[in-house]
């Protein structure tokens, strides 16, 4: 404990003995990262942890708030709490659209389709946001424009069930009017029929280009994660 460390009384409420202790912790911190030489040295946090203190970190030539900063980083790292945050970030990353995956199941064996695409397709178009508008008219979770939703028999983009229902079989009729071509089929979907017509596949648009290969990214992760779905219409 350095010369300047508050020393916790027994007779403090509970709250001020919180927040003397942590001064104290901190305090104990900042003398351990002074007494550090040159290279990285590990050094004990708060949380039964350690953190690794770099040359930089202990520098005389850091400014204090860059100082603080770092220290604040490392200790922040390796909490208990910021491992679990990261750990469900990355658990919901994986399972984007779960609740949503029996439909998409259901509705892509309906239509003789992907479910894997179909369930890429939903991530590309609104990130399975149901509430999600673009500033070209599309909404929904398949992003579907009100005269595409209205000829696949979707009274209400934002119902999720009808987006799905209806992005499945729009999705099945481009895969049938483009020979099984998944990608194609997927170009048009973007595009529109015509643009791939006119090119004989995937027309020369980067957001066309970039919107196919993401799509069929995410149905790779979801075939990797979902390895028991259904799998039906084949991919070209």
């Amino acid at each position: 404990m350095s010369a300047g460390a508050i020393a916790p009384s027994a007779g403090m409420p509970a709250d001020e003995l919180a927040i003397s202790q942590r001064v104290q912790q901190l305090q104990t911190l900042i003398e351990q990262t002074r007494q550090v030489g040159s290279g990285s040295t590990p050094i004990s946090t708060s949380y039964g942890t350690t953190a690794t203190v770099s040359p930089a970190a202990t520098d005389s030539s850091v400014p204090a708030g860059g100082f603080a900063a770092a220290l604040q980083a490392a200790t922040m790292e390796n909490s208990p709490s910021s491992t679990a945050a990261q750990s469900e970030s990355a658990a919901g990353a994986g399972a984007g659209g779960g609740e949503y995956g029996s439909v998409i199941e259901q509705a892509a064996e309906r239509y003789g389709i992907d479910p894997a695409v179909l369930h890429g397709l939903i991530q590309q178009e609104s990130g399975f946001d149901p509430g999600a508008q673009s500033s070209a008219g599309a909404s929904g979770l398949t992003q579907l424009m009100p005269g595409t939703a209205s000829s696949m028999g979707v009274a209400n983009p934002l119902n999720p069930t009808e987006s799905i229902e209806g992005g499945a079989r729009y999705l099945s009729q481009l895969m049938s009017q483009f020979g099984g071509n998944t990608e194609d089929a997927l170009a048009a979907y973007n595009a529109g029929p015509g643009a791939v017509q006119q090119y004989g596949g995937i027309p020369p648009y980067a957001e066309t280009q970039g919107y196919v290969s993401k799509v069929l990214g995410y149905a790779e992760t979801y075939r990797q994660t979902h390895p028991t779905s259904i799998s039906a219409g084949g991919l070209a």
